[in-house]
């Protein structure tokens, strides 16, 4: 099973910029799209973004597109999730997740999950 582990979370002030990575172990990411959630506390996890496996197709929720860029290096094995120009509603747990049935942000067409990085966005 692909495992996948998240690092780069911490504390950030209003309008800072972090960048998450999501480091895999796949012996080839060429075939795996990669998506980044975000559950916040009470709230239900939601999509991120998603990168196709040759990162050349990108989407993004309403609510980050514009401030947050996703990209990946499959030499290197890692999926980034740039993030800008913060809010306090960015303050969630993000996790890292890949599948391979298309260019999607629904959880359920994900197969394998990291075990997710605190980011927090103080105002």
């Amino acid at each position: 099973q692909l495992q996948l582990v998240e690092s780069g979370g911490g504390l950030v002030q209003l309008g800072g910029s972090l960048t998450l990575s999501c480091a895999a172990s796949a012996f080839n990411l060429n075939y795996y799209i990669f998506g980044w959630f975000r559950q916040a506390p009470g709230k239900e996890r939601e999509g991120v973004s998603c990168i196709s496996e040759s990162g050349g197709r990108t989407i993004y929720a309403d609510s980050v597109r514009g401030r947050f860029t996703i990209s990946r290096d499959n030499a290197k094995k890692t999926v980034y999730l740039q993030m800008t120009n913060m809010k306090p509603e960015d303050t969630a747990i993000y996790y890292c997740a890949t599948g391979a049935n298309g260019v999607t942000m629904e959880p359920a067409a994900f197969h394998s999950w990291g075990q997710g990085t605190q980011v927090t966005v103080s105002s």
